[in-house]
């Protein structure tokens, strides 16, 4: 009976994360207005997205809304010439992470150091069994796959990237319950004992 309760929990956990990612998919959508088109652009001190608006003249203005909540209302050349400056002031670092400020070098590292557990998990798995002389998955293996598969689930969360965000999500609820049935068996083993 209680193992259908944590299995019914990790499902409406999972649907929860599938809603959210669609809920964030279309949330551009349902802001996009009549006339404007939402362009994904990386701008020091701004959000990730510009909206280019027609005016009743028939001119254009892009719209731009700051990290503190300001809404800027640009030219199609200030905006020309904001993104050229921006753009042209970044290091290779930048570039090569595609951030545009410190903390955006803080959450790529917290998503290479995911991944560098998620691969590592792979090595460690295969050093045992080639150990072993034949397949075995180790308790390490379950660990390293949870918390690399968190921390790229926060760094996808982070990026906007609900692709990211479902594949990370699911295998999160499999690394979980592994581990869950493994303290089981340990559990009634000791308790046996």
């Amino acid at each position: 009976m209680q193992r259908r309760w944590l299995v019914l929990c990790e499902v409406l956990l999972l649907l929860a994360v599938i809603a959210w990612a669609a809920h964030a998919g279309f949330a551009a959508l349902r802001e996009r207005s009549g006339e404007g088109v939402d362009v994904k652009v990386q701008l020091d001190g701004a959000e990730d997205r510009a909206v280019l608006h027609r005016l009743a003249d028939g001119g254009l203005r892009w719209r731009l809304r700051s990290d503190a909540g300001e809404v800027l209302e640009l030219t199609p050349d200030q905006f020309a010439e904001r993104v050229h400056q921006d753009q042209s002031s970044r290091g290779p670092w930048e570039v090569l992470l595609n951030v545009s400020s410190p903390a955006g070098f803080a959450w790529v590292a917290l998503g290479f150091l995911g991944q560098v557990l998620f691969t590592g998990r792979m090595l460690v798995q295969w050093l045992v069994s080639e150990r072993q002389k034949r397949s075995v998955v180790p308790v390490a293996f379950w660990w390293m796959s949870l918390i690399g598969a968190s921390m790229l689930l926060v760094y996808f969360v982070w990026r906007k990237e609900p692709i990211g965000v479902l594949g990370q999500a699911t295998g999160w609820f499999v690394y979980v319950r592994n581990l869950w049935m493994i303290h089981r068996a340990r559990a009634t083993t000791t308790g046996a004992a």
